[in-house]
């Protein structure tokens, strides 16, 4: 029997228990529906927002089959943050709205040897330390120092750029997607302004919800133990995983190429959109290829940047325990995005067809087989990294085959169901420190208004944003890391 709901004046028909949908007769000028994969209990959570910008995402020309909105779904610049939306590679358009300013923002999970008993009695030394060492906050600037040259180099090679430069393990950019570098990157697209902000970001985690944790493996939350195993996890065991993407780098890539998009749209190429900002461009314009390869320094920027932060937690637990980063154990997990656009090939109505897949706020979930998964995981569906909120806690998950009806996309995070205005005011950043390490959880920040912003109670609850996506086959659970220790941008 079928089961509709309205909320926010949008009709909603259920496909499953886990998948929404708003028909494409819903707004005009809908090429598509908009689907939604949530339980009904998130979807009552997200803002209303969500609905208008879904279903102005399925206006945009060329999109193809639906435009979906993860879990974690909530109100971005013209797109969803949790939004997909895949386009015809040939007809259709790309938009820096469907991929975000902090290009290529995205999860590193770094593996350890030790234990909470190796680790909880050091944890302020560990975590201040990596407060002093990783720069954090709105403007900070990182240790590695280079010419505008060498910045546009690590543009186009990414995290190669550090590990030639000692900056990292060979086998770190195996457990990267894509190798740490996309190869379409063309620093000869990118503006000087851009380089001039990004050049001596490389290593710093920023501001907002950008963090670096030192969480817990507790024995009952491995709930694929054959897999967590094969991938170096085990109960009782420290991680480290941490959130950033290409800083001001890529804010300042996106903002030049909207600038290009917006007058060029309808004068040029007769496109008209609902919301300016899903300002876009004909992917095989001029425009919209020399976005796509600025895009790609973004992207490599990001993978050069995590890449560093990871050197620079190797020498401190180095350092704080007096033992070899090696012989501690301190391997890469994974390394992925959820800011970023693919071309990719994916079934459309029976027909194998080249998209240009934009993932906002939307990490690839990539079931066994898929050519895009490094070659370690091949046989298990790429990892998932869904980072939660701070006082929670987060999720390793591995790609699933019912991904392939969301183009091979699931979530990232928790989901605001809160604004960071109303965070600021609601809660108080000094309490909630003092709170937090009453609890077990040592915090160091940039600035107490900032940590406020990212209180636990301004998120979904992401356990059940993970059940949801699991249910709705998108992703399986493996692992659900506890936080210890936290540094927050």
């Amino acid at each position: 029997m079928e089961r509709a709901l309205e909320i926010a004046g949008v009709r909603l028909t259920r496909l499953s228990p886990h998948e929404w949908q708003v028909p494409a007769t819903a707004k005009p000028g809908m090429r598509v529906p908009a689907r939604i994969v949530a339980s009904e209990k998130l979807l009552r959570e997200m803002d209303a927002t969500v609905y208008e910008q879904i279903t102005n995402v399925a206006t945009l020309p060329g999109i193809v089959e639906a435009a979906y909105c993860m879990p974690d779904g909530h109100s971005g610049y013209g797109f969803p943050i949790g939004g997909v939306a895949a386009m015809d590679a040939e007809t259709g358009v790309i938009s820096p709205g469907g991929i975000g300013f902090d290009i290529n923002c995205g999860m590193r999970l770094v593996r350890t040897d030790l234990t909470l008993g190796d680790v909880r009695p050091r944890i302020r030394e560990l975590v201040d330390r990596l407060y002093a060492r990783v720069p954090a906050g709105v403007g900070s600037t990182g240790f590695v120092k280079v010419s505008k040259d060498e910045f546009r180099a690590a543009l186009a090679e990414g995290a190669r750029w550090c590990v030639d430069r000692g900056l990292g393990w060979e086998d770190d950019l195996a457990a990267t997607e894509l190798g740490g570098r996309m190869g379409t990157a063309d620093a000869s697209k990118v503006s000087q302004r851009a380089v001039d902000r990004g050049a001596n970001q490389i290593g710093t985690l920023g501001s907002g919800n950008h963090y670096l944790e030192i969480q817990h493996v507790r024995p009952d939350a491995v709930h694929d133990e054959a897999l967590a195993r094969k991938w170096g996890l085990f109960p009782d065991q420290i991680v480290i995983m941490f959130h950033c993407g290409s800083r001001g780098f890529g804010h300042q890539v996106a903002t030049d190429y909207l600038n290009v998009f917006l007058p060029a749209m309808e004068r040029k190429f007769g496109i008209q959109v609902v919301d300016r900002e899903l300002a876009c461009a004909p992917f095989l314009s001029q425009e919209g290829q020399d976005y796509y390869a600025a895009m790609a320094c973004g992207v490599n920027m990001s993978f050069a940047n995590r890449q560093v932060i990871l050197h620079r937690i190797r020498e401190v637990f180095s350092e704080i325990l007096g033992t070899d980063a090696e012989d501690l154990g301190l391997r890469q997990v994974y390394d992925v995005s959820h800011n970023r656009a693919s071309i990719e090939e994916h079934e459309v109505e029976g027909r194998r067809r080249k998209l240009i897949v934009h993932r906002k706020g939307a990490t690839a979930s990539y079931p066994a087989g898929r050519p895009e998964i490094p070659a370690r995981f091949a046989a298990d569906g790429s990892p998932v990294i869904i980072g939660g909120s701070m006082e929670t806690g987060s999720w390793l998950l591995a790609g699933a085959a019912g991904a392939a009806r969301t183009f091979c996309s699931t979530g990232h995070g928790s989901g605001r169901t809160m604004s960071r205005t109303k965070a600021k005011h609601t809660f108080r950043g000094q309490e909630l420190a003092r709170s937090m390490e009453a609890r077990g959880i040592y915090v160091r920040s940039a600035s107490f208004a900032g940590l406020a912003e990212e209180a636990g109670a301004a998120y979904k609850d992401v356990d059940e944003v993970i059940e949801a996506t699991h249910q709705a086959g998108l992703s399986r659970k493996v692992v659900k890391f506890v936080p210890i220790g936290n540094v927050k941008g």
